[in-house]
């Protein structure tokens, strides 16, 4: 069992205040990491020597002349001269060893009855079928090939098939806009997009094809497009652009040999699309070398990954966290990863805990969000599974704050797995600030900063400031799978991360640091959101809001949330003649949703007749936030410790809810449920609530039935809008 203490034991740090959690001896003792602060010393003292030893676990076709080339900085170069393939590292090497026939992957559908898996062996002859697909339709070293996939194992074939070729893959989140993705094709240059007839959420189909056959409509580089059989649903093919993959596998362009092209350690290996302070994202380089290195070393580190565990990362490959921890990292480590295709709460709360107990899952890294989420339904959906086999916990994405935390450690963790909580970003391609095992753990606190890395918090002038006093957070010294560059835009690189602390490394984030030498991340200080775990730039939200004929003008600002973190809410003008209406906010809203993405959506709305501007005519880069904060509060929605009983406040928040709207002249049903169905529910009311989320839940689980006339929807949402 983990100890908890709040006096500092012998050579131990203490909390700041908060209580400290002690490792369990039998975990320090099992560690690949026991004595952390003598590793975390010969690190610092000898970074290269370090950084050297440990690539020097993996197979190199070419051993490096330099470990670290400072001399172009901050374009730094790692195992300058070595060649080498991701993929034969994270496939080629595991054929000819004991792991050959060890699972790689185990992947579950949406429908958990749907299972396929995967030995080493058979992912290596997935991944050469792929490379042949792409190879014979022109894909060579260099070319950019687009990814719009799901949560299926043709995601992992993709991606290590264009790593195998020595192409650039560009994955992109399969829940993006037409528009988005054109944008990122367009940009990228791609030869080939891969995709899905559709995705499944929620029992739904997304419609993924259509979403690229919008894309590409008018794109001047696209030439083929793959398309995975996913959902069964019908799709639209170019008889000469398109392709079914099943089909495409049968052929003899798909048989034999692949050889994995041996690159230069700093040749491309993805590009990975995030916001930015701008409308337009920026595009994140991550190179071969330098980027298998440090995803290896940080998962066999900080999660302690050993041969036996089954590893699951819930993250989508579509984020940093998917390429870097469930796909490169756990390869890399020969582990057998699991992945599902499917949300944790459909159709039942306790979906992923089903799973962990069926597959004995040892080692689960999700985001605070989902925590949150599942935290509402309580602790008895946890308990009727079996999670014995759990033994490490993880954190990503964004703050996992210190309720959160304890609910994690006491009702998943059984007060005995350590919670790896990590922050890094896509631009940093691994952990930069997290624990290991072996260390004392702090409930709110991200950790140290990985061996070999130092971190600071700094003013606006540079100084580093006081222990326990909130600053700029900064990295003071290079890492193996650090970005190289943005795509075709090495200037902006360099204004946006190194140009206001020349030779550090500026994150974006605010942060604090205790006596102990534990960082605490608050929040980000640019204009960028995180909406669950999610990059948003304000300007991009913007940008989707004045797209509509509508909306003259607007301004976006992030507030805290309950259970996302932070949410989108916006202050906007409206043309001529447009007045403002429930129903043009959640015209708007599907707006945003259908331009940028669903998780994009704006909370809430404040209509001005004009936003605040510079001397210059510009609009104040913080329009329209203090009357977007007054109406939803200073402080948004804060996190709040969950309900002792949430389903007597469940019923309580109905039956409320129920005299309302009977007050208002709509009916009940005679069991006390409120009288509407719930694809109306979702129509009309969507985005109408704040924080009654149970509410929302209990009603969405209605039958289809019983429709509202046209007259009776309006009332029920205007009701629901006053009431909540």
């Amino acid at each position: 069992m983990i100890s908890k203490t709040v006096t500092q034991p012998p050579g131990e740090p203490m909390g700041d205040p908060e209580e400290t959690f002690h490792p369990d001896p039998e975990v320090v003792a099992n560690a690949w990491v026991g004595d952390w602060r003598a590793l975390e010393e010969r690190a610092a003292a000898d970074l290269e020597g370090y950084w050297a030893e440990r690539a020097g676990e993996l197979e190199w076709s070419r051993r490096w002349d330099t470990v670290l080339d400072e001399s172009g900085a901050p374009f730094y170069r790692w195992f300058v001269g070595a060649r080498t393939n991701i993929v034969s590292n994270a496939v080629d090497r595991h054929l000819t060893n004991s792991h050959r026939n060890k699972l790689a992957l185990i992947w579950v559908g949406e429908d958990v009855e749907q299972v396929r898996t995967f030995s080493y062996f058979d992912l290596g002859r997935e991944v050469e079928r792929m490379a042949n697909v792409l190879k014979a339709m022109g894909v060579h070293k260099g070319d950019v090939v687009t990814i719009y996939l799901p949560r299926i194992p043709e995601v992992f074939f993709a991606m290590l098939a264009c790593a195998k070729l020595g192409a650039v893959h560009s994955v992109v989140f399969a829940g993006y806009s037409s528009d988005a993705l054109s944008a990122r094709i367009d940009d990228s240059e791609s030869k080939v997009v891969i995709t899905a007839d559709g995705s499944w959420i929620n029992g739904e189909v997304f419609p993924l094809k259509e979403i690229v056959d919008d894309a590409v409509r008018f794109s001047p580089t696209v030439q083929n497009v793959i398309v995975v059989r996913n959902t069964g649903t019908e799709a639209v093919m170019d008889p000469i652009r398109d392709h079914w993959y099943h089909e495409l596998c049968k052929l003899p362009i798909a048989q034999g040999r692949c050889e994995t092209v041996q690159v230069d350690a700093e040749d491309p290996l993805f590009i990975l699309y995030t916001s930015g302070s701008t409308g337009k994202p920026k595009a994140i380089l991550h190179s071969h070398g330098g980027y298998q290195v440090g995803t290896y070393v940080t998962l066999h580190d900080c999660f302690d990954v050993h041969d036996a565990d089954r590893w699951w990362c819930t993250s989508d490959p579509g984020w940093i966290t998917g390429h870097s921890y469930l796909v490169y990292g756990p390869l890399l480590n020969g582990a057998t990863v699991f992945m599902y295709e499917g949300n944790p709460t459909y159709p039942y709360p306790d979906r992923w805990w089903n799973l962990i107990e069926r597959y004995g899952i040892n080692a689960f890294y999700t985001a605070p969000t989902a925590i949150r989420t599942l935290m509402r339904f309580g602790e008895a959906w946890v308990r009727r599974h079996d999670l014995s086999s759990l033994r490490l916990l993880g954190s990503v994405g964004e703050p996992l704050n210190p309720e959160a935390w304890r609910w994690f450690h006491h009702v998943v963790g059984a007060d005995r797995c350590p919670i790896i909580d990590t922050w890094w970003q896509t631009e940093t391609g691994m952990f930069q600030i997290t624990t290991v095992p072996s260390m004392p753990q702090k409930p709110g606190a991200a950790g140290r900063p990985v061996f070999g890395q130092e971190a600071a918090v700094v003013d606006e002038e540079g100084r580093e400031v006081p222990d326990g006093v909130e600053g700029n957070l900064v990295l003071k010294r290079p890492w193996p799978s650090m970005m190289r560059t943005l795509f075709r835009d090495p200037q902006r690189y360099v204004d946006t991360y190194w140009s206001k602390y020349p030779g550090l490394y500026l994150t974006g984030d605010s942060a604090k640091r205790d006596a102990d030498g534990w960082f605490w991340i608050i929040g980000r200080t640019d204009d960028v959101i995180k909406v669950s775990g999610h990059r948003l730039g304000t300007a991009e939200v913007e940008s989707a809001l004045v797209s509509h004929s509508a909306v003259t003008e607007a301004a976006a600002v992030g507030l805290p949330h309950e259970v996302k973190g932070h949410s989108v809410h916006v202050a906007v003008v409206l043309a001529t003649g447009v007045e403002p209406s429930r129903e043009l906010e959640a015209e708007l809203r599907q707006h945003v949703a259908a331009t940028l993405s669903p998780i994009a959506k704006p909370e809430s709305f404040v209509f001005l007749e004009s936003l605040p501007k510079t001397r210059s005519g510009k609009i104040e880069p913080t329009a329209g936030s203090d009357w977007i904060r007054h109406k939803v509060g200073s402080k948004g929605t804060p996190y709040r410790v969950p309900m002792k009983n949430p389903l007597q406040q469940m019923k309580r928040n109905i039956r409320e809810l129920q005299s309302y709207l009977a007050s208002c002249g709509v009916r009940p049903w005679i069991d006390g449920s409120v009288y509407f169905t719930r694809a109306e529910f979702e129509e009309q009311i969507e985005g109408c609530y704040t924080s009654e989320d149970a509410v929302l839940d209990h009603i969405k689980s209605f039958p289809d039935e019983h429709p509202l006339s046209d007259e009776e929807q309006t009332k029920v949402a205007a009701a629901l809008a006053e009431r909540l």
